[in-house]
């Protein structure tokens, strides 16, 4: 490399072509290793958008899901921190419940982004956030699927994403309560993931859900970690080793609850926040 640009240094007209070259492949260099990144890795994240819910997953082999999409203008900015800029395919996106804190970022992504499939609960609302997101899912005749107990979706490198509620039809339930419930596993490692879920569909959880299915090492707090959610029995059940909790700073909810940090504590679970440490981000693989 040395003799190269000895010789560069020399020849002016020859230094600018060869520069050029140079800037070239390393623009190339630097595209291929972006591009190949988060090959062959596990790659959990719960991304920063504020006072909203949007988590992101990707496989050893590749394959991505995106579980809810924040607030509006939040998600594109968060989900660059964890996806190349030059991938623009997402396989599977979940939104839990209809609420615009959960969904507001989809229809940017759904502009940016090829999309698979999507799954949703069922439940009704009259959003129009909600309605213009499903002309768009139309509009791009994107596969649309009721999310319901006992499907488990393959994400390939030991990676599964197991749909544990609805177990039945929601349709004229409370939004929160309606929310997709699934549980990630890769390997040993598992994250529960309850959306706005409260403690009335946690109760259903814990009534209908064999142990192997609920026990998991992180926790998604429901609800931003409300006092609606995250009951004592429930966490107890879970026996989570972390809790994610997705809140806005400052958020005027004041999530997460004080009652939710003091079940957490008590059972000894390390919580983890986005309004405390921005994306949380557990990655496995090289």
């Amino acid at each position: 490399m040395y003799f190269f640009f000895k010789n560069i240094y020399k020849n002016p007209k020859s230094s600018a072509m060869a520069m050029f070259f140079v800037l070239s492949v390393m623009f190339f260099v630097l595209l291929f290793f972006e591009t190949r990144s988060l090959d062959g890795k596990f790659v959990f994240a719960m991304l920063d958008v504020g006072q909203g819910d949007a988590l992101f997953i990707q496989s050893p082999t590749g394959t991505q899901v995106l579980i809810d999409g924040g607030p509006p203008r939040k998600l594109l900015g968060a989900l660059a921190e964890v996806v190349p800029s030059f991938d623009r395919y997402i396989d599977v996106v979940i939104m839990t419940h209809p609420d615009t804190d959960h969904i507001g970022g989809l229809k940017e992504l759904l502009d940016f982004y090829e999309v698979g499939m999507i799954f949703q609960s069922g439940v009704a609302t009259d959003s129009i956030v909600y309605k213009n997101i499903s002309q768009k899912i139309a509009e791009k005749n994107i596969l649309n699927i009721l999310a319901r107990k006992g499907t488990r979706i393959d994400l390939g490198g030991d990676t599964y994403l197991d749909i544990l509620f609805p177990d039945r039809d929601v349709y004229d339930w409370e939004t929160n309560s309606a929310s997709v419930v699934t549980r990630l596993s890769f390997g040993n490692l598992s994250f529960l993931l309850t959306g706005d879920a409260g403690i009335e569909t946690e109760n259903i959880l814990l009534e209908n859900t064999a142990e192997q299915f609920l026990k998991s090492v992180y926790l998604k707090a429901g609800h931003h970690g409300s006092k609606t959610s995250s009951s004592f029995p429930f966490v107890q059940k879970v026996s989570p080793r972390f809790a994610l909790v997705s809140a806005g700073k400052n958020n005027s909810y004041g999530h997460p609850h004080r009652e939710v940090l003091d079940i957490l504590n008590s059972l000894g679970v390390q919580v983890l926040r986005t309004d405390v440490l921005g994306s949380v981000v557990v990655k496995f693989g090289f």
